[in-house]
């Protein structure tokens, strides 16, 4: 790792001048950040009122609150002007390079955060792995492997002489001992334009060593990710704009990172070109974001500075995409939004006079009649073109998705370990009868709890385990049979085709039908597995208050065990990668007329397309169904370590107060320290409501 401590001060770039209109358009995350604002305070107060332990949890769980960073995934069309775009909502108009070389295959992962300080600015740049590198070198990458599959020799020539010709100009870059920086980092304490383009933007001159280059490009060949954290005081709350590298080039490196990068985010922001909009041509980008939901997905429709006549084009912009959308099975009802990073950038490096009278007027007048501006002779220049250019109305759909989807999940997951924990402190003051309902429970010994608290989760993780086997053998079966019937009447249309036209016209087969019948069985799994989860977490949760009644003979109608949310299910992005039947055209073609019979034809064509959407289902019922299982068994050893903390703490207070547990409602204060448990407790109660 290498490492470089350079402060701020050194080599850092400058925010724009007008950065405080980045505070405009968040308004919907007010509610939000409310409640947010007020489980802090409670888990304060519930922090004083318990010991150590409790304050440390407590502490952690504001943290976690408090620092809560949703991720935004930006993808887009060539030529969208998505990283300007970018580049605005972050209030740095110059920070990333806009016209990067088609080998590179960088996310850019932007940290804003209002609670950093400017001492705080670092970036982190790391590369591909000796696998991920090998993959592409030995294979050519995902192009490479299917026209290896597909018998393409000449694709797979070219690919060959395009992957030699990488090499070397990598090795020309950064020497001979290139190989040994796979699977690095790279650390700075700052950031600045130069730092970024030396490792996202390809160059052409470099120094000899390479580990000091300064130069533009020294590494882009081989970065993967870079990670720039920065302060960022005009923001609500922390966020993370992740600008991907696109979806279209030679090896479909950048498509597979991509697929990645929006997996990891709950919203993504479609970039796409006024002028070109979103055609049938764009079916990558259309394919990625139909495994998304609707209300996940946002589509910018940018560059809107260079319509002639926006009054009249911008709605036919629209309608065109909602009309392409249902084609081609997309979200639907996607929210879009119109939008001019020019004008962006324009407000806020104050340079007003860049923007064309004549243009600007019909802008105005589009604006006007959208609702997004409506008095600017009350507004400043600035603030009438920041209006203008829709930045304001991406940040308010972007604050509704983060209000009502990933901030609504951390408050309600914070909100319920709060209320355990504060279940926990009104255990240690409530010693009455047993409630009627466990009766019927024989008491339980201080002594016992160890093997009962032991037992309680070997039979949790033993009943999930169990659970999950079930549902991924379904899972699994049904996957198969999809694929089993795709191949099946493929391969017979294919037959069909070749009786009634011969092999001399081209035959086309639509694969979307195979990504609807994964994408249903996947859903399908997604529903059992949550429920699966909740079931399992609930039974704990109701096991472990059975436990305190029979420990600590706590009765109180209002007393409960809260079980956690179950994981969320990410969308099934890989469902959009492209397989062989989307390569249309010239290399399909040239494919189809080396072919000779129709035994020749059938067999190599199941055999191609086995072969390529073989990995897509084992990915589906392995990797990610793991995944799944995995984050729902971390989910249910969290809840048990949490209620074994409180509980044997709970037990050690007993033993340790005179009079045993009885003695602790003496405690001088306990009266109100039970009256301000119930306020907090209700305050927990209707945020997580």
């Amino acid at each position: 790792m290498k490492v470089d401590a350079r402060t701020m001060e050194e080599g850092a770039v400058p925010a724009a001048g007008n950065a405080h209109l980045l505070g405009r358009g968040f308004a919907g995350l007010e509610p939000y950040l409310n409640k947010s604002r007020d489980l802090r305070q409670a888990l304060v107060r519930l922090g004083k009122m318990g010991d150590k332990a409790t304050n440390r949890t407590a502490r952690r769980l504001h943290h976690q609150l408090k620092h809560a960073e949703p991720s935004i995934t930006m993808i887009g069309q060539v030529k969208a002007g998505k990283t300007s775009l970018v580049n605005a909502m972050v209030g740095f108009p110059d920070l990333l390079p806009a016209d990067v070389n088609p080998w590179t295959s960088v996310v850019t992962s932007l940290h804003l955060n209002p609670h950093f300080t400017p001492e705080d600015n670092r970036a982190s740049f790391r590369f591909f792995d000796m696998e991920e590198w090998s993959r592409l070198l030995d294979r050519g990458g995902r192009i490479g492997e299917l026209a290896s599959r597909a018998g393409a020799e000449d694709e797979l020539e070219k690919v060959r002489t395009q992957v030699i010709e990488m090499r070397e100009k990598s090795r020309e870059r950064l020497g001979d001992k290139f190989e040994l920086m796979l699977g690095q980092q790279h650390d700075y304490g700052y950031f600045d334009n130069e730092l970024i383009e030396r490792y996202v933007c390809l160059g052409d001159d470099f120094e000899d060593d390479f580990e000091t280059s300064q130069a533009q490009g020294r590494f882009a060949d081989i970065t993967k990710s870079a990670e720039i954290f920065m302060h960022r005081p005009e923001m609500p709350m922390p966020l993370c704009i992740r600008d991907t590298p696109g979806v279209n080039d030679t090896f479909m490196i950048r498509e597979q990172i991509t697929i990645r990068a929006i997996r990891e985010s709950r919203i993504c922001v479609v970039v796409l070109a006024a002028h070109q909009a979103l055609s049938s041509v764009d079916m990558a980008l259309i394919r990625l974001i139909a495994n998304v939901k609707s209300r996940e997905v946002i589509i910018a429709v940018n560059r809107c500075d260079e319509l002639s006549d926006p009054v009249r084009q911008i709605p036919q912009i629209r309608e065109s995409i909602r009309k392409t959308l249902i084609e081609h099975d997309g979200p639907k009802e996607a929210q879009i939004v119109f939008s001019s990073a020019y004008f962006a950038t324009a407000a806020l490096t104050g340079n007003l006079d860049a923007v064309d009278p004549e243009t600007l007027e019909a802008m105005t007048e589009w604006a006007l009649e959208d609702g997004r501006l409506t008095d600017p002779a009350s507004l400043a220049p600035e603030e009438v073109l920041w209006d203008i250019s829709g930045l304001p109305s991406i940040y308010e759909a972007l604050s509704e998705r983060i209000a009502d989807g990933a901030g609504q999940d951390m408050l309600d997951r914070v909100a319920k370990s709060a209320m355990n924990l504060a279940n926990g402190l009104n255990a240690t003051h409530q010693v009455v009868s047993r409630r009627e309902s466990d009766a019927a429970l024989p008491p339980l010994e201080k002594g016992q709890l160890e093997a009962e608290l032991a037992r309680i989760e070997s039979q949790a993780l033993e009943a999930m385990g169990e659970a999950f086997e079930t549902v991924m053998g379904e899972f699994q079966k049904r996957l198969e049979r999809s694929h089993r019937s795709f191949l099946e009447r493929a391969t017979g249309s294919l037959l069909k085709h070749l009786e009634e036209n011969g092999e001399s016209e081209v035959w086309e087969y639509d694969p979307s039908g195979l990504r609807v019948l994964l994408r249903t069985a996947y859903q399908v799994f997604g529903r059992k597995a949550q429920k699966t989860t909740k079931d399992t977490l609930i039974q704990t949760a109701e096991t472990y208050a059975s436990v305190y009644f029979r420990v600590f003979d706590v009765s109180d109608e209002d007393f409960g065990i809260e079980a956690p949310t179950p994981p969320l299910v990410p969308a099934p992005v890989l469902l959009g990668q492209t397989i062989a039947l989307d390569l249309k055209g010239t290399w399909w073609s040239r494919w189809w007329h080396k072919r000779r019979g129709f035994r020749s034809f059938a067999t190599e064509f199941a055999d191609m397309i086995k072969s390529e959407t073989d990995p897509i289902v084992e990915a589906l019922s392995g990797p990610h169904a793991e995944a799944i299982r995995d984050a729902s068994l971390q989910e249910l050893r969290d809840f048990m370590a949490e209620q074994r903390g409180i509980l044997t703490r709970l037990a050690n207070e007993a033993d340790s107060a005179p009079g045993g547990a009885a003695a602790l409602l003496d405690a001088e204060g306990a009266a109100l320290k039970r009256a301000q448990l119930k306020q907090t407790m209700a305050a927990l109660t209707e945020i997580a409501a």
